[in-house]
């Protein structure tokens, strides 16, 4: 790699590392303030016990040579990654690693206000092994099943997105509603969550133009074709909000521009401009009825994980097919590639359900963890009695 190169994927490494800290606000402005702390230190901790596996096993299990299903051993440890720019390794290693961090971290929107922070640190290191790692090698390893059939994922929509999003609907199905929660929570900052989502959004630019692996024209692009498919769908949520409403939601806004963002990701790398606004368009629409529609089954994803990252993420990768450019996409007369997705979509939902669900019953019933909050400790606020701290003094806490 030319230092150019190098230089622009260490920044891209580090803008994608912010995104996580922009999920904390984006979420714990979502939640009621006796919360905040708690709900912050979901992603926060997630940087440190994430990058410590990645360092030992995570790494080695999604991108060492083990065959079509998950990788071996070999980099245990970062053994043998080469810290050589020529090979781009560890340079690699380090930008993969971030996803790694983000994506488990997504899913904690879904069981905000009532998981057990302990139980939580251990589901970290189980679901980045058994889940995380094994999906990362089928679809970015050059020996995976999902790689060699020819599945299009550029930056992540079925490995994080997808992923997330189905591991979401699990756990907050397996941790149960809120205590006192029926018809959802008022957010208890919304500039939290609009900075959250700003930040977010920023950091995209590397977590999509980063995964070209090089500073060059297709990172330009997916520059590009990511801040379009954003601002159309946040536009999109804040005009059906107010055909709806009567408003123009801030958090509507923010949550748009996101739903947005995790569309473009698969598509990042093989859209152009006009694929772009389709894709952002689709997801503005198709995430902001799924969150009506959750609202009115009952179901308590608390933060709309599902509706956001599992839908925008499954019509992203399903979008990649219809309107990737140079003759592979349905638009360009090819269905290969919308086929190969759909497998993809498919392969990672029922693997990612099986999964988390299996490890969740597991951590259930171990003695000292289990899944759910003490109720004294949700009535009294996750942040007092699991951190002993509050976000806030006074009215706040509320």
């Amino acid at each position: 790699m030319d230092s150019g190169s190098v230089a622009w994927m260490l920044v891209a490494s580090a803008l994608v590392l912010f995104m996580t800290p922009g999920l904390a606000f984006f979420y714990g402005g979502l939640v009621r303030g006796k919360n905040a702390v708690n709900t912050i230190m979901y992603s926060f901790v997630s940087m440190g016990v994430v990058s410590v596996v990645w360092v030992l096993w995570g790494y080695s299990l999604a991108f060492g040579a083990g065959g079509q299903f998950i990788g071996n051993l070999d980099f245990i440890g970062f053994k043998d990654v080469s810290s050589d720019p020529e090979s781009g390794d560890m340079l690699f290693a380090i930008f993969q690693m971030m996803f790694a961090i983000i994506t488990p971290a997504l899913i904690t929107g879904a069981i905000a206000e009532r998981f057990k922070f302990t139980t939580y640190l251990v589901f970290l290191v189980a679901w980045i092994t058994f889940v995380y790692a094994p999906i990362a090698h089928w679809v970015w390893a050059g020996d995976g099943w999902l790689f060699e059939m020819g599945a299009l994922d550029f930056a992540g929509g079925t490995v994080v997105h997808i992923n997330a999003g189905i591991a979401a609907v699990v756990a907050a199905w397996m941790v149960g509603k809120r205590r006192g929660v029926d018809r959802g929570v008022e957010p208890h900052n919304v500039p939290f969550v609009i900075l959250g989502a700003g930040i977010l959004w920023f950091g995209w630019f590397g977590f999509n133009a980063g995964s070209g692996l090089a500073a060059d024209g297709l990172a330009i692009s997916a520059f590009l074709v990511t801040n379009t498919a954003a601002a159309v769908a946040m536009v999109a949520w804040v005009i059906l909000g107010h055909i709806h409403t009567g408003k123009m939601s801030g958090v509507g806004a923010a949550t748009g521009a996101v739903a947005g963002l995790v569309a473009i990701t698969p598509a990042s790398g093989f859209v152009g401009p006009m694929g772009a606004l389709a894709v952002g368009l689709g997801s503005g629409v198709l995430t902001f009825y799924a969150v009506r529609i959750r609202h009115k089954f009952g179901f308590d994803d608390a933060l709309e994980v599902m509706a956001v990252h599992g839908i925008g993420g499954i019509w992203g990768a399903i979008a990649t097919g219809i309107f990737a450019i140079g003759g592979i996409g349905l638009v360009d007369g090819s269905a290969e590639v919308l086929g190969y997705n759909v497998v993809a979509t498919l392969a990672t939902i029922v693997y990612s359900f099986i999964v988390t669900f299996i490890i969740l019953k597991i951590l259930d019933v171990i003695p000292g963890l289990g899944l759910r909050s003490d109720e004294a400790d949700e009535d009294a606020g996750l942040d007092v009695a699991l951190h002993g701290e509050r976000a806030y003094v006074g009215d706040g806490a509320d």
